[in-house]
């Protein structure tokens, strides 16, 4: 049961997030609101909610293993493996903007999750716990790159394809109602299901979220980059993978600290660290390489490094 529980709320999730953003795609459009806009809050906060949805209910639960596990995991699983899949499936190639300001600014993001995490080395405090405070300051940091998202596209047109998806006004609602309680059901059961999971098979609930829950909520970013890199839009692919670990830590643990303070458990340091590697090793193959890209050897590179992390967080936890 706790299987067929984890593997229906991530088909649900799946669906309830493109229901939702079809159903309020299709709304903003009769409202007249521009592809830029829908583009970087509809779409973007659609990619986003599994992960939203999964945080909120296991902070709630008290579940902040799993929750923060789900951010660092989800992450990571964008960089050596959306990223390597998507190499692997047509070099990537990235623009000057790309490297230069938002690879910089998701470095900038698990460091501030770092130092915010961190009381116990940092302030001498007598435990680690991402607070409301940080959480807000989290928010601050993301209202910064919504800004200069929003800039950075009335100069250039939309970061993101937004597929024009026609409903009527009824169909848009009920899209985004089924979305939204699909949302709900499917995090709920995730939830369930892999704690139980983990507490059956003597995984951590951090393990569990750093593997097969990270694992799922990535996969609408995983569609997204595969399809624009077949289509050979590569800029969409790997600003996808860069947008959606700034709208995790920024965003999601935002929101979620903002709730409800999370504890932070000092062995996800070194998840912390795991994702600053995979953000430098794309940054150094974006950087060195002449060209600007990604290519198929490298991206094999990125997904064997996800291989070799999975099988030591395994092999830890046994």
């Amino acid at each position: 049961m706790s299987y067929l529980l984890l593997a229906g709320g991530l088909i649900l999730l799946i669906f309830a997030s493109n229901w939702l953003v079809d159903g309020a795609s299709s709304l903003a459009r009769r409202l007249n609101i521009s592809d830029i806009v829908i583009g970087l809050t509809v779409v973007a906060f659609g990619t986003s909610s599994p992960e939203l949805t999964v945080n909120l209910i296991a902070s709630f639960n008290g579940n902040t293993d799993l929750a923060i596990g789900n951010i660092l995991g989800s992450n990571i699983f964008n960089i050596l493996v959306i990223l390597g899949v998507t190499a692997m499936v047509l070099p990537v190639t990235v623009k000057n903007n790309t490297v230069w300001k938002e690879i910089p600014f998701s470095l900038l993001a698990i460091l501030t999750m770092a130092v915010l995490a961190n009381d116990i080395f940092i302030d001498g405090a007598s435990k680690n716990e991402i607070s409301r405070i940080d959480g807000l300051i989290l928010l601050g940091f993301f209202s910064i790159f919504m800004a200069y998202t929003f800039i950075l596209a009335k100069q250039s047109g939309p970061l993101r394809e937004a597929e024009e998806v026609k409903l009527t006004v009824p169909k848009s609602f009920l899209f985004v109602l089924m979305g939204l309680v699909g949302l709900f059901l499917g995090g709920r059961f995730l939830v369930n299901g892999a704690v139980d999971i983990a507490r059956s098979i003597g995984l951590s609930e951090s393990v569990i979220g750093l593997t097969i829950v990270a694992a799922g909520t990535s996969l609408p970013e995983l569609a997204t980059s595969i399809t624009a890199a077949m289509k050979k839009k590569s800029d969409i692919a790997i600003g996808n993978v860069v947008g959606s670990n700034i709208f995790n830590i920024y965003m999601v643990l935002g929101v979620s600290a903002t709730i409800r303070p999370l504890p932070f458990n000092s062995h996800s340091n070194f998840d912390i660290m795991t994702t600053i590697v995979a953000t430098l090793l794309m940054f150094m193959f974006v950087f060195l390489r002449k060209g600007r890209r990604i290519d198929r050897v490298e991206g094999l590179f990125l997904f064997m490094v996800y291989i070799a992390y999975t099988v030591y967080l395994l092999g830890f936890s046994a």
